[in-house]
């Protein structure tokens, strides 16, 4: 799988691990970074292997449905899911603005305490893919930081409030 493409995210908060991984984790906290720019709705977050985030962003009058199942859960180090773009009812689909997007991305999440400090790194690959979905992952890689990096933005601002 060494030859798939994979987009890397790494940003380092000036936050203790334990509340850097709530913010990932807690389903009151979760909407408030993730998904900059949108109203974004957590249906149903079942933090261990094989629990599922069900959930909904509403943005241009429309709804967009993302269905994530964990694989890993290890507190408060590592987050492991495979990312899917779903219709209303959960069920995986391909994306209807990218038909050609993986229709699952694995993602997997760090989080490294150092001092005062947690650095969370984050990766996606795509998963059972084919090669036009492996295509259009690769393609659309130099523009994911500006959605990863509006949210990572949010939740430096969120973190920097809950240890106000």
């Amino acid at each position: 799988m060494s030859d798939l493409p994979i987009y890397a995210l790494e940003r380092t908060f000036a936050a203790p691990r334990a509340l850097v991984w709530k913010t990932w984790t807690d389903p009151a906290l979760l909407p408030r970074w993730y998904g900059p720019r949108v109203e974004t709705i957590v249906h149903q977050l079942e933090l261990k292997p094989g629990g599922l985030w069900l959930g909904e962003m509403r943005w241009g009058g429309a709804s967009h449905y993302q269905r994530v199942e964990y694989t890993e859960v290890t507190p408060p180090e590592r987050l492991v899911w495979l990312h899917s773009v779903s219709d209303s009812a959960w069920n995986i689909i391909a994306n209807p603005m990218m038909p050609d997007w993986p229709r699952v991305l694995l993602t997997t999440v760090t989080f490294e305490e150092s001092g005062d400090q947690t650095a969370v790194r984050l990766t996606w690959v795509p998963h059972n893919a084919n090669a036009a979905e492996v295509a259009c992952f690769a393609a659309a890689i130099g523009g994911m930081d500006k959605g990863w990096g509006a949210g990572m933005a949010l939740l430096a601002d969120l973190l920097a409030e809950l240890q106000a």
